[in-house]
């Protein structure tokens, strides 16, 4: 039976929320240069995928943080689809900013979340996993419990691992960078050859050069 993980690359892909292009690499916004270019808000607006991923976070988080009694959302990427995973279970929801609003009450966490609740964060895509965990923190200065993060999708970086096992959060994705590269080969989107030149990249996004 097909895994969860290669039948959503598959999806992403099909409706181009995921590109490759090993030798026209791609340029973040932090400068790297990548052969990927991801954009899971994509999913949004095609119904029955947007439903797919809906209903996947929700049985990751009943069968990972059954103990969640509240949801969260990481602005902008994963507030809708936090929104609906939060209606789905029938729970909770808030949503974190970046930062504080610079006006009116300065929240940074929207919505009505009790103190000391167990929360489970939603979020579209990890790279790094800095602004994930920002939220995370800001979560705990919030005065709530975050039992663990369920994601769309993670480039599944060292340096990202590193920063989860060390802030202490569990991370639960429904597809990540090697189920894509696995896809991208067996439908030929990509040649055998250049499978070397994606997995170079993720070992060391930030120096890499094509």
């Amino acid at each position: 039976m097909e895994s969860i993980k290669n039948q959503f690359a598959r999806k992403l892909m099909e409706i181009n929320a995921i590109k490759l292009q090993p030798n026209e690499p791609f340029t973040w916004a932090s400068g790297w240069k990548s052969p990927i270019y991801t954009d899971n808000r994509k999913t949004l607006g095609y119904a029955r995928l947007r439903s797919f991923v809906k209903l996947e976070l929700c049985h990751a988080i009943q069968e990972h943080f059954p103990e969640a009694e509240a949801v969260a959302g990481v602005a902008t990427g994963a507030i809708a689809q936090g929104a609906l995973v939060a209606d789905e279970l029938g729970l909770p929801y808030c949503y974190v900013r970046p930062k504080p609003k610079d006006h009116g009450m300065g929240n940074q966490v929207e919505g009505e979340i009790e103190k000391g609740t167990k929360v489970v964060v939603v979020e579209d895509l990890i790279s790094t996993g800095g602004s994930s965990l920002k939220a995370v923190e800001a979560l705990r200065q919030y005065g709530v419990e975050v039992v663990g993060m369920v994601a769309s999708f993670t480039y599944g970086f060292p340096v990202a691992e590193e920063a989860f096992q060390k802030a202490g959060v569990r991370l639960i994705t429904l597809s990540n960078y090697k189920a894509v590269v696995e896809e991208a080969a067996k439908t030929g989107y990509i040649k055998e050859e250049e499978k070397a030149v994606l997995a170079e990249w993720r070992k060391s996004p930030d120096t890499w050069k094509q």
